[in-house]
């Protein structure tokens, strides 16, 4: 039993040479231009714009919190505005360009807001949390780059079930809540079996990124498009996002155990 994505944005479906539209199998077909498709050094060097317009615009948030400024709308309009151009861009892959940097820009917004509500709960947990990040990302890339970890297709299988189990429960705990004020989802709280739990989403979350590494690697060997590199940067940036808030999570429910 095969899989396509794991991080539902970067799929195989968009990382092959069906995904180029006929314009473009027309355009190819009358010049190959080299400087127009993607490549590993582009996706870096876009993934690091990315992730600069990211911290500047949670270093706007994280300001306005500590100057007692409301920091509701804008966290959560980024959040919101920031999901929806995932959607746009998982569909329009061919707009990643100006998605992409929409993207970080709103959702910087959103992690500068909710980072500031757990920094003031608990000191120094944001500096933690991204360390924490920042040694898993190392970590993992280097354990790709290096061959010690393989993606095969039974990894992939394992990582997308994972994935999928997890967000079908957060959905599920979230509808649940919803209806019954007085429901409490398992993960909330600082039982063992919370911390238990968050654990084990950030290592699916890391497991992540190496399908994310695998996925942009094929996308360079099968030569696509120039903008596939904003469409693997900001499906690279989702993982590490959605890394950093668990390590947010985990982290403050230690801190409230001592």
């Amino acid at each position: 039993m095969s899989f396509n994505s794991k991080n539902p944005f970067l799929s195989d479906k968009r990382f092959s040479s069906n995904a180029v539209s006929k314009a473009e199998e027309v355009h190819h077909a009358q010049i190959i231009d080299y400087n127009q498709e993607m490549t590993l050094s582009g996706t870096i060097n876009k993934t690091a714009i990315l992730f600069l317009i990211l911290c500047g615009a949670a270093m706007t948030t994280w300001w306005m919190a500590f100057n007692n400024i409301n920091i509701m709308i804008p966290a959560m309009g980024g959040a919101i505005v920031g999901f929806v151009l995932v959607l746009i861009a998982a569909f329009k892959p061919h707009l990643s360009g100006y998605l992409a940097p929409g993207y970080a820009l709103f959702e910087g917004l959103f992690i500068g807001g909710i980072s500031a509500i757990f920094e003031a709960s608990y000191p120094g947990i944001v500096i933690n949390a991204v360390g924490a990040t920042l040694v898993t990302f190392l970590v993992c890339l280097g354990l790709y780059k290096f061959k010690i970890v393989k993606v095969t297709e039974q990894f992939k299988s394992v990582v997308i079930a994972s994935t999928l189990a997890i967000g079908t429960y957060y959905l599920i705990s979230w509808v649940v809540s919803m209806f019954m004020p007085s429901f409490t989802p398992v993960h909330y709280g600082n039982s063992m079996m919370s911390i238990g739990i968050s654990v084990f989403v950030i290592i699916i979350a890391a497991l992540n990124l190496f399908l994310d590494f695998d996925q942009i690697e094929n996308g360079v060997k099968q030569r696509m498009p120039k903008y596939m590199e904003w469409y693997g940067a900001m499906g690279l940036m989702i993982t590490l996002v959605w890394l950093y808030i668990e390590f947010l999570r985990l982290l403050s429910k230690l801190s409230s155990k001592k």
